[in-house]
């Protein structure tokens, strides 16, 4: 598959399980989708959308409750930069921003929706 290296099985029920307890936050309808089909996604050119055993961690390293309340960092670009949404709205848009400076006033879009944005990523695999 050109572009995109998935994740060979869906994370299991007691996974999203956990990231929704550990994010305390909802979880984008668009993540769990992806996650019912493959447990998170890894680009050729390093883009990550976190796994559902990824997610609760990679929020707490990076502090994203205390420095950016009501966002759910969802991936990153593995060079440093982030790919956040809100948590609180099932249409937000995904925003970019520095991993060591989580100021929403900061952050760019880089896509309308987070289903967008996966689907740009590259071609999902069938089921």
């Amino acid at each position: 598959m050109a572009g995109s290296v998935w994740r060979p099985a869906a994370a299991t029920p007691a996974d999203v399980t956990r990231a929704r307890a550990e994010t305390a936050m909802s979880l984008p309808a668009p993540l769990l989708a992806l996650w019912s089909v493959r447990d998170g996604l890894l680009t050729e050119s390093g883009v990550a959308v976190y796994s559902a055993g990824d997610i609760g961690e990679r929020n707490a390293t990076y502090e994203v409750a205390r420095y950016a309340p009501g966002f759910l960092l969802v991936g990153d670009d593995s060079g440093g930069r982030g790919f956040l949404v809100r948590a609180d709205d099932p249409d937000s848009a995904v925003f970019s921003s520095g991993l060591g400076d989580l100021e929403p006033a900061g952050f760019d879009i880089v896509s309308a929706d987070l289903a967008s944005w996966i689907e740009s990523l590259g071609p999902a695999p069938s089921c």
